[in-house]
């Protein structure tokens, strides 16, 4: 590559051995410079010899006839080559910011507040006869909003900090790759799901509560969506399934009221909808303040229909 003299016409070395006036046929005018540099450029590089002439409006490159054909094909495959280039910036489908920081407390303050109305799991409890979920009563009666209202009923008070604690550790990270409501109505879509499953599969007699279900669903979900936002570490990439192992260890493993079908479901459904949530269409929805407020909506409204069916 030749540099470029401002002071000289000419960019190639065989230029000043032939008289201006040889150029006598024009290849290539543009009011340019950058343009202009870079298509002398691309003839000296073929050997062409040219003459590049400032006029008051364009520059202008010229050329002998013997070498107007061959210069406009070297002018026109150089375009042609560089038709898209550089690349024009690509929108980012992984780079998200919520409008509105993730309502982790009010989730969390939620379930507390609501387990200082129920109290522990008892046997003639009203809010635990009514809005456990119950295998029987769901398949055999059709009480299909338990699936929902078991979510926000606990046990017992370890059985509520754990959700709490490392539920909401998970459900804040979760909320900020996913916007609030797509994360509030698809961690209740999966937990429901879950729940449904684990009916079908255990039958009759199976009883459950707690919100540990969502919990494993968050866990599923965001262990994909951490891949699609390409988080490389490896203590980012294995946090869900830590915490998802601290879970375990607090609640236990055994136990009459350990449902480790539900856990099981819950994570395999939030895989399978964190995929969905991975593809593009709802990448780029995630930005939109209208989609995320109806899915915030109907996730209200799925809680509070389920209670009422439950309680009326």
């Amino acid at each position: 590559m030749l540099p470029y003299d401002p002071d000289s016409t000419t960019l190639s070395p065989t230029t000043e051995e032939t008289p201006k006036t040889a150029f006598s046929e024009t290849v290539f005018e543009t009011d340019v410079e950058q343009v202009a540099f870079t298509c002398s450029l691309v003839l000296s590089s073929a050997g062409i010899s040219h003459h590049l002439s400032q006029r008051p409006d364009n520059l202008i490159i010229s050329v002998t006839a013997d070498d107007t054909q061959a210069a406009h094909e070297q002018i026109q495959a150089y375009f042609h080559e560089n038709k898209n280039w550089p690349p024009r910036p690509v929108e980012s489908t992984s780079s998200f910011t919520p409008l509105l920081q993730p309502p982790t407390l009010l989730l969390i303050g939620g379930l507390a507040l609501f387990y200082s109305i129920t109290g522990p799991w008892a046997d003639h409890s009203f809010w635990f006869t009514n809005g456990a979920g119950d295998a029987e009563a769901i398949l055999k009666n059709g009480e299909w909003y338990r699936l929902i209202t078991a979510l926000t009923l606990h046990a017992d008070t370890t059985h509520l900090l754990g959700n709490c604690l490392l539920g909401g550790f998970l459900f804040h990270f979760f909320c900020r790759l996913s916007g609030n409501g797509l994360g509030l109505f698809s961690m209740l879509l999966t937990a429901t799901l879950a729940n449904l499953i684990n009916v079908f599969l255990h039958g009759d007699n199976h009883h459950f509560v707690g919100f540990s279900t969502a919990v494993f669903s968050i866990i599923g979900m965001l262990a994909i969506l951490s891949r699609q936002h390409q988080i490389r570490t490896g203590y980012q990439r294995i946090m869900p399934f830590m915490a998802g192992a601290a879970l375990l260890a607090m609640l236990g493993s055994s136990g009459e009221r350990t449902d480790l079908g539900a856990h099981f479901f819950g994570l395999c459904c939030g895989l399978v909808v964190g995929w969905i949530l991975s593809r593009k269409p709802l990448l780029t929805l995630r930005h939109s303040v209208i989609f995320q407020t109806i899915l915030f909506l109907l996730f209200i409204a799925g809680i509070f229909t389920s209670w009422k069916s439950a309680l009326f």
